[in-house]
């Protein structure tokens, strides 16, 4: 063994392996075997060996860095993604940088712009929800910055997507209403200008179609945001109709929160008079009462999915040659207190 400092060669002339599985066995790539990551690290502290990541990164072109844009990491539903994306890339040897857009386009643009430094290696994506154009995304493309959106995701061009099926989840979570009796029922959509609450809005229409009930357009109520906020006022809008609805799907669930807040407060018996159920399994659905009935959109695994994608996509071998995927991750209702009649 040299004098001076060990580097990572010495290291791997020790162990007779190859500089590459050094360096995966100290970041804990999940590829390398427990036996030997654990055997390269006793000997690299035995010998002393401190890894000189500013010098790897000169070298190897590589900053091991992915950068994340989300709409809001006050969001449940985005944490939870981001808790993902950063337990696989922390195993496969990346760090994670989050940036958040707060769903402006402008933002969004102005981030990607910094992105494109290389001061990342890959990018995850949920679109703001003012996106429409995406020539700036497109741009990571052109200049070969591997991508991978999430959730809301571009729908005129072609790049890695992980998301669930909002259609069918919707329709299966509508269908439970009809099935526990509810004929007179609302739906509570998010901004159509975003596809995956198109497709949930979609998804309620059809369930009602295939069981032989008229779509009403006055029994759509749309929110901009789908705000706790707005699902407030959605509530006091329902109270005042003649005839209240006996079952209500809601987009999300911070506004079916709200709706049995508001239904509770009036007197209004939840599950026997109206019916509710949420999207997404947020923490406060299991603890409102009644407990709200949701769909699990697996927002954890999502993140995981991501980050797998992009840093396989990063690690092949040759750049030139993508194979786009889209993955679609499978939900489940979950039913809870606010739709069992009994």
């Amino acid at each position: 063994m040299t004098k001076g400092r060990v580097t990572l060669k010495d290291l791997a002339r020790d162990l007779g392996l190859a500089p590459s599985t050094i360096s995966r066995a100290l970041s804990d790539h999940p590829a390398i075997s427990e036996a030997t990551k654990k055997t390269v690290k006793d000997r690299a502290e035995e010998l002393g060996f401190t890894p000189n990541s500013i010098a790897a990164s000169f070298r190897s072109k590589k900053t091991r860095s992915i950068g994340v844009i989300v709409p809001r990491i006050d969001v449940h539903f985005h944490s939870r993604v981001i808790s993902g994306i950063e337990e696989f890339s922390y195993k496969s040897g990346y760090h994670v940088t989050i940036f958040q857009s707060h769903d402006s386009y402008k933002r969004e643009k102005e981030i990607v712009k910094i992105l494109q430094t290389k001061m990342v290696e890959g990018v995850i994506i949920c679109l703001a929800m003012e996106s429409r154009i995406f020539d700036h995304l497109k741009r990571l493309n052109n200049l070969k910055v591997p991508q991978v959106f999430y959730d809301r995701t571009p729908e005129n061009f072609l790049t890695n997507k992980v998301n669930i099926d909002d259609y069918e989840s919707s329709y299966t979570a509508t269908e439970h209403l009809i099935d526990v009796g509810c004929r007179r029922i609302f739906h509570i959509a998010g901004n159509q200008s975003t596809g995956i609450f198109r497709k949930r809005l979609e998804g309620y229409k059809a369930a009602l179609a295939d069981n032989g009930m008229m779509f009403r357009d006055d029994f759509i109520l749309t929110t901009k945001n789908l705000s706790y906020e707005e699902g407030a006022d959605c509530a006091r809008r329902l109270l005042q109709l003649p005839d209240l609805p006996d079952g209500i799907f809601c987009a999300n669930d911070y506004t079916a929160v709200s709706i049995i807040q508001a239904f509770n407060k009036a007197g209004i018996k939840i599950p026997e008079q109206v019916a509710i159920a949420g999207f997404s399994n947020y923490p406060i659905s299991r603890i409102i009462e009644p407990s709200l009935t949701t769909v699990n959109d697996r927002a954890f695994q999502m993140g995981e999915a991501a980050a797998k994608l992009l840093i396989r996509q990063i690690e092949e071998d040759d750049a030139d040659i993508i194979d786009y995927q889209t993955i679609t991750l499978k939900t489940e209702l979950i039913v809870r207190e606010s739709t069992k009649r009994i």
